[in-house]
């Protein structure tokens, strides 16, 4: 798989070369204040087929193991990295050109769901991780 994506305003653009995993549609309370959206979806891929082609994005630690990435000059959402999973990065699907190409496989976080987002796409859902399985 070759996927481009990039910001709004096209100062930072990336490319994914290889498999992505892990497609979800995340209500947690962090990926909606990043967002300023109900929900936030994301795809994972291996760091080493990830790389920035165009522009630095601005980094920030959202919390204990977490540094997020957006635009510094139009403020996109564009990655999200756990130092727990070091080989791992997450893209937001909605920066990528083509979104369709990474559509969501599940819903995590769902416990901390908005009361009026109320999809009825058949996915399965989890309160808090598909790792942590419930």
């Amino acid at each position: 798989m070759n996927l481009q994506g990039g910001c709004f305003c096209g100062a930072v653009r990336y490319t994914v070369k290889g498999d992505i995993f892990n497609s979800t549609l995340c209500h947690c309370t962090d990926c909606r204040r990043i967002s300023g959206a109900p929900a936030l979806a994301w795809f994972s891929a291996r760091r080493a087929d990830f790389r920035f082609t165009q522009g630095e994005p601005r980094r920030f630690a959202s919390s204990e193991h977490v540094l997020r990435s957006f635009c510094s000059q139009c403020g996109t959402t564009l990655t999200f990295e756990d130092a727990r999973w070091p080989e791992e990065l997450d893209i937001a699907s909605a920066s990528l050109d083509d979104p369709e190409q990474a559509p969501p496989g599940d819903h995590t976080f769902v416990r901390s769901r908005l009361s009026w987002v109320k999809p009825n796409d058949g996915l399965p859902e989890y309160p808090t991780t598909r790792s942590a399985g419930n």
